[in-house]
């Protein structure tokens, strides 16, 4: 019914990926597996809920607080999530990360520490550095193909006083993490024994593979809280720019809304964002439901591919995100003169570990996000990469 084969080419659309992969590689002609974003085309819903719109032809200020956009959100919650949000301590932002700071700014002091799991999204380290805190870094343990959180560590951070929030984020990027609903209890728990205000940032709750669902902030929060998120990842839609997320406290939701509109003066949303969203989580199932199977089995052939050249990877698909985090070491290979021959001989872009902090160092994140004959293309280039060190 949907057609994720089929390329698209993205070259001249002022596409991150593809247009400036030299902005972060050092050469433009890459075949790029790297910023999450996917080389799919919308949901078909999407595309014709905003062809619609755009043909009305005028495109004055608008508002993000109406009936349509609260309850397209309240019913993907419950269809997807099985939660009943209140439309009420609904928010909006231009995307989680301008949220995300904009919370750590309110939540926090400069100075402050704000607990993050590593290896941690490279842009949590540039919203907490760059407000003036501090990274406070609790690293994820790897068992087997599962990633685990010392819950002592955890508690160890999160006692400090200067460590004053918590970013979680849900499902973790890059690891691929889902937290279980036992683990967030616990960190719930600790996070109110210590009244550390957690944010949390859920982008990618759409793209859960494992057994145990996502579960939301939500369903789980003591004391103060905000979840962000977005249909960006989800229906890869973030050039439209649009996100938003609930904010527990009235007081809270409040202040956020106060500095969205009076300072920034960012009330009047994107109208693309909006309508896409509405028709996203109104009429978008199926389009998800399929792109997830296509996903699922994109990361089953890397699992395959590469396990077969290199069997002491073991490698396993994460539990969720459509961004294979690849662990290395068992080969030994340093992760620069690898990004060496993967961008000089192999003419290949795929994330280093690194980008994530020291615990990323011996992995590569690797977006599966695309057509099998593209994906296809990068594996193979991975692996003669690898195999080039033997």
């Amino acid at each position: 019914m949907f057609d994720f084969s089929t390329p698209i080419d993205r070259h001249g659309t002022w596409c991150t990926q593809w247009d400036y992969v030299a902005d972060r590689f050092g050469a433009a002609d890459l075949l790029p597996f790297t910023i999450s974003d996917m080389d799919f085309a919308t949901a078909p819903c999407i595309i014709d809920a905003v062809s619609q719109r755009l043909a009305h032809g005028v495109f004055g200020y608008s508002r993000w607080k109406n009936d349509e956009f609260l309850g397209a959100i309240a019913h993907w919650y419950a269809s997807r999530f099985n939660s009943q949000i209140d439309c009420g301590s609904i928010v909006y932002g231009p995307s989680v990360i301008y949220m995300v700071s904009e919370m750590i700014r309110q939540w926090s002091a400069p100075g402050d520490g704000v607990v993050v799991h590593t290896p941690a999204y490279d842009a949590f380290y540039k919203a907490i550095e760059g407000n003036q805190r501090h990274v406070a870094g609790v690293s994820l343990i790897k068992r087997g193909n599962n990633w685990h959180c010392d819950m002592d560590q955890l508690e160890q951070t999160l006692s400090q006083p200067q460590n004053t929030l918590l970013l979680l984020c849900s499902p973790h990027n890059p690891t691929g993490k889902v937290w279980t609903r036992e683990e967030l209890d616990v960190i719930a728990a600790l996070c109110e024994k210590h009244h550390v205000r957690v944010i949390s940032d859920e982008i990618h709750m759409d793209m859960v593979w494992s057994d145990h669902p996502h579960i939301p902030w939500s369903k789980v929060a003591r004391g103060p809280w905000a979840l962000f998120t977005s249909g960006s990842k989800s229906f890869n839609i973030p050039a439209f720019t649009g996100a938003y997320g609930l904010i527990g406290d009235a007081n809270a939701r409040e202040a956020y809304l106060n500095a969205l509109k009076g300072r920034d003066g960012l009330s009047s949303p994107s109208v693309p964002a909006i309508v896409a969203h509405i028709a996203a989580y109104c009429d978008g199932a199926p389009w998800l439901d399929a792109l997830r199977a296509y996903l699922q089995d994109n990361m089953r052939y890397i699992a395959r591919e590469l396990n077969q050249a290199f069997p002491e990877l073991c490698w396993q698909p994460p539990e969720s995100t459509y961004l294979a985090w690849i662990d290395l070491r068992p080969l030994n290979i340093d992760d620069r003169a690898l990004q060496k021959q993967l961008i000089e001989t192999q003419k290949v872009a795929i994330m280093p570990g690194y980008t994530y902090g020291d615990d990323g160092i011996g992995f590569v994140r690797l977006n599966a996000g695309c057509p099998r004959v593209k994906l296809e293309q990068g594996v193979q280039r991975l692996i003669a990469a690898l195999q080039s060190f033997r």
